[in-house]
């Protein structure tokens, strides 16, 4: 029994100070929704009840809408699968890592946000580090993040009045941050280079608001044509 709470201690130590630039932005943004769904004419029980349950940031901004509008819930299946592709892909990438998380292994399909599949795929786990309660950890700290901050935004969304433009760009700075760290980690940059180059060709061809899924789909298919010579690169 002891030696089980000493594993949990250790990976829970583990795994919040990954989580913390995650505790900032997801504040936040967080307060930001809360705010936006009492300015909307919702009690503070919907953005608390939607950040535990949904869980997923822009659907759940959108969600507004669609609660204001006509019911219609092919419409929100559409809109939920085309917002979330990218999790597909997401989830393809962490079959593997997930293996052999017993009971965790449900919540953290549920709780792969973008920031906890970023930490729980680059993050360099020491070796005395429960792989499976660390991976836990970092998403149980994230979706506790937003949900507080869901919650208080919806607590107090009546009582503060500010201007919250621009504070989406929240995420999107430290996005760029976990791309710096990791290509700061990585010792050859084939990959992350021709990411950029395929999100950049995408980005001109299919425009701002429909680049994202075709720029997945090209990066999936052109680092699986060239798997074989980016291996032998990092073995020579």
């Amino acid at each position: 029994m002891n030696s089980n709470v000493s594993v949990i201690r250790k990976s829970f130590r583990c795994a919040f100070p990954h989580t913390i630039p995650i505790f900032a932005g997801f504040l936040f943004l967080g307060m930001t929704y809360g705010i936006y769904m009492q300015v909307s004419g919702f009690s503070f029980w919907y953005p608390c009840l939607m950040s535990l349950t949904i869980f997923a940031g822009s659907v759940e901004f959108i969600t507004v809408n669609l609660l204001l509008g006509a019911f219609n819930p092919l419409q929100a299946l559409a809109l939920t699968l085309m917002i979330n592709a990218r999790h597909l892909f997401y989830g393809i990438s962490m079959l593997d890592r997930y293996k052999g998380t017993g009971w965790k292994k449900p919540y953290l399909i549920f709780g792969m946000c973008d920031e906890s599949f970023s930490i729980n795929y680059t993050a360099d786990i020491p070796a005395d580090v429960d792989r499976g309660w660390f991976m836990f950890f970092v998403t149980f700290l994230n979706h506790l993040y937003w949900f507080s901050g869901a919650t208080l935004g919806g607590i107090f969304g009546s009582l503060i009045h500010l201007n919250m433009e621009g504070l989406d760009f929240v995420m999107t700075a430290m996005f760029v941050v976990i791309f710096l760290e990791q290509w700061l980690k990585e010792k050859r940059h084939e990959s992350s280079l021709i990411g950029l180059g395929v999100s950049l060709t995408c980005l001109i061809l299919f425009g701002a608001d429909n680049f994202i899924i075709p720029s997945m789909i090209a990066i999936l298919a052109v680092l699986t044509l060239l798997r074989k010579p980016l291996e032998k690169d990092v073995k020579a």
